[in-house]
């Protein structure tokens, strides 16, 4: 027997998980990892404690596997694509912790950029906004104030890049498009690095990877690595286009919610580029082979849902577990007229207001905490209503059902909320790990161990399908006082 294993290199752990040919997890293992955060809006992560998180998951996975007479027949990679590593070609060490895509320290640079007219630059050529959520203006300050001495021979990559440098051990630094297009370095039109947006920020181009199709062969892994030597690595894709991916969306019209730290809404798109749509980020969802064209996909990324619930746990105690605020937030018929917008740093799509702060609305003396908690889901589906209209307005393939999958979905509650929010069908996959899911097929695929996108649609199986039961006048009044909560949320926070 053989598998495909896939690494799931997280926001907040890594995680391995191992792929039979019938689509199956039949192993995993799974470790965290440190978050720094050294002020108020800067989030760090330490490279090299990640790369030995997903060693160490490769090894446990690998022990049971060749305990079972079992063969791995290649690996694909996943990750939390914005987030920024620069490393030292000759010692292959970090040259400063990676900076993670929830960090703000460049919004003040973003600011100045648009405030210059740079904003329809990087729109056209990139198909994203001026945000601090990516990647470009993370490596100038790495550049300018990161400590990086001139003369260093420099690699420059997202956690992808970091984790094939390490496993092949040195010998490849590359990427593919749906990472690349996450930088604002990428030119979507021609699917290569942009030299003007790279001047832009200052950033050299051969300090960049190499950008190869998501699913064919990168590499093989070398000696004393956690797998063993010449296991090709042969499938990469940012996490969110691997759950796509994972999801069987394989046609135009097609997508996927991902409910995880925040939310992230894919719409698959074709192989024709779209006009860009406001509040919405285009970007590249794959490219399966060379020579043919990139698949995109609109975009609403939401910066706060997993982390709406941690806050509920950690910042306010109000309960001693993320399990528990399905049941809370389902012991009350409403939320008692309570909203909350959940713009701890700052909103995403469609609004794209970095100096939005939460807000709560609605508060009475018979609040209780299961209203705040039924809120807090609330706003997980109001959000992602939010995103669905843009794309309405966008003019491309009508979306008329959802895949969802992610650690919230398990909450049927909120895909409740959610198909009515909607007014369209919303299925739970079978499969929670989609995004590894998705990086396992796109390996899978690269090596002939599945071959079509048609295949793996045959393997992809669906837990509940929600359907709308809210009146249609209610669901409207409903959203529309979540939009005047957001109103109160917006430009909260002074400029400097």
């Amino acid at each position: 027997m053989a598998v495909v294993l896939a690494i799931d290199a997280g926001t907040t752990s890594v995680r391995t998980i191992a792929v039979d040919q019938d689509g199956m997890v039949v192993d995993s293992a799974q470790q965290e990892f440190t978050q720094h955060f050294p002020r108020p809006g800067l989030v760090e992560h330490d490279a090299v404690e990640i790369w030995e998180a997903v060693a160490g998951t490769l090894a446990a996975v690998r022990g049971r596997l060749d305990d079972a007479g079992t063969s791995i027949a290649a690996v694909g990679i996943t990750d939390q694509r914005e987030t920024i590593v620069a490393w030292n070609a000759d010692t292959g060490l970090p040259l400063h912790r990676a900076i993670v895509w929830q960090d703000r320290r460049t919004t003040s640079r973003c600011e100045a950029l648009q405030d210059q007219g740079h904003l329809g630059l990087v729109r056209r050529t990139t198909g994203l906004v001026l945000d601090p959520y990516f990647s470009a203006s993370k490596i100038e300050w790495l550049l300018a104030d990161g400590g990086v001495e001139a003369g260093t021979p420099l690699r420059l990559g997202t956690i992808d890049s970091w984790l094939l440098w390490n496993l092949t051990g040195g010998r490849v630094h590359a990427t593919e498009p749906s990472n690349a297009s996450r930088t604002m370095l990428f030119d979507l039109a021609t699917g290569a690095w942009s030299e003007e947006m790279c001047s832009l920020f200052g950033v050299p181009m051969g300090s960049l990877p190499e950008i190869r199709p998501s699913s064919g062969r990168f590499g093989v892994t070398c000696d004393g690595g956690p797998l063993p030597p010449g296991t090709p690595v042969s499938g990469i894709a940012g996490d969110q286009q691997a759950a796509l991916f994972g999801q069987a969306c394989f046609e135009a019209g097609e997508a996927k919610n991902t409910y995880g730290t925040g939310s992230f809404l894919l719409a698959n798109m074709g192989s024709e580029l779209p006009d860009p749509v406001d509040g919405l980020l285009t970007t590249v969802a794959w490219a399966l082979a060379e020579g043919e064209p990139l698949t995109y996909a609109l975009e609403g990324s939401i910066f706060a849902t997993g982390a709406t619930i941690q806050w509920l746990r950690d910042g306010l105690e109000i309960i001693d577990s993320a399990a528990e605020v399905g049941l809370l937030a389902a012991s009350v018929a409403d939320t008692g007229g309570v909203y909350l917008v959940p713009a701890f740093a700052g909103l995403g799509s469609p609004w794209w207001d970095p100096r939005a702060r939460g807000t709560i609305v609605g508060l009475t003396r018979g609040s209780g905490r299961a209203h705040l908690a039924r809120a807090a889901v609330e706003a997980m589906a109001f959000q992602t209503r939010d995103v669905i209209d843009a794309v309405g307005r966008g003019g491309g393939p009508a979306i008329t059902h959802l895949r969802v999958d992610g650690g919230a979905s398990v909450m049927d509650l909120l895909l409740e909320l959610q198909a009515d929010l909607l007014d369209m069908p919303v299925t739970r996959s079978a499969v929670q790990e989609t995004t590894a899911l998705g990086a396992a097929w796109l390996a899978g695929l690269g090596e002939g161990f599945w071959s079509s996108t048609g295949e793996l649609a045959d393997l992809w199986n669906a837990d509940t399908t929600f359907r709308p039961t809210q009146d249609r006048q209610a669901a409207e009044a409903s959203y529309d006082r979540w939009l005047a909560a957001v109103e109160r949320s917006l430009e909260w926070e002074q400029a400097d």
